[in-house]
């Protein structure tokens, strides 16, 4: 296990999860710049990812989508192809250590917005709070399915 123990994520059912290898793990896919690992608390782990701006062109001619960045993130054919990416990620971790739901931010952390320190690490903390409305609303989905 590596990263900080402030990184840790505890599942509901008490298992300890490093997010920072998962989030590296989602950061080799092509398609995929950054990735937040969610779920302290939580009966399995959720993640908000955002679609690399020098590929996702490449993803929308391919996929004869608009390269929008805001109607990528909501497009079934990318959702599709990001979950592919994340349940190729998936095979490496256990089963409680893998990523069940996810959401595609419709654009970049910066640092101006403060979402990202100045060595380009995000602010966990940070990103939880800004995005927290986000991040419930994978958990509530299921609970209306």
């Amino acid at each position: 296990m590596t990263g900080r123990k402030k990184d840790l994520i505890i599942t509901s059912s008490g298992k300890n999860v490093t997010p920072v290898d998962i989030e590296n793990a989602l950061r080799e896919t092509r398609w995929i710049s950054e990735a937040v690992v969610y779920g302290d608390r939580k009966p399995y782990l959720v993640c908000m990812v955002t679609l690399d701006p020098d590929e996702a062109p490449k993803l929308a001619q391919h996929l004869g989508v608009s390269a929008d960045m805001m109607s990528m993130a909501r497009d079934a054919s990318v959702r599709e192809v990001i979950q592919a990416a994340i349940d190729n990620a998936n095979t490496r971790f256990a089963r409680i250590e893998q990523i069940k739901r996810f959401v595609i931010l419709d654009h970049n952390p910066t640092q101006a917005a403060g979402e990202l320190t100045p060595t380009f690490k995000t602010k966990r903390a940070f990103v939880y709070e800004r995005y927290a409305n986000v991040f419930n609303a994978l958990y509530e989905d299921e609970a209306r399915s």
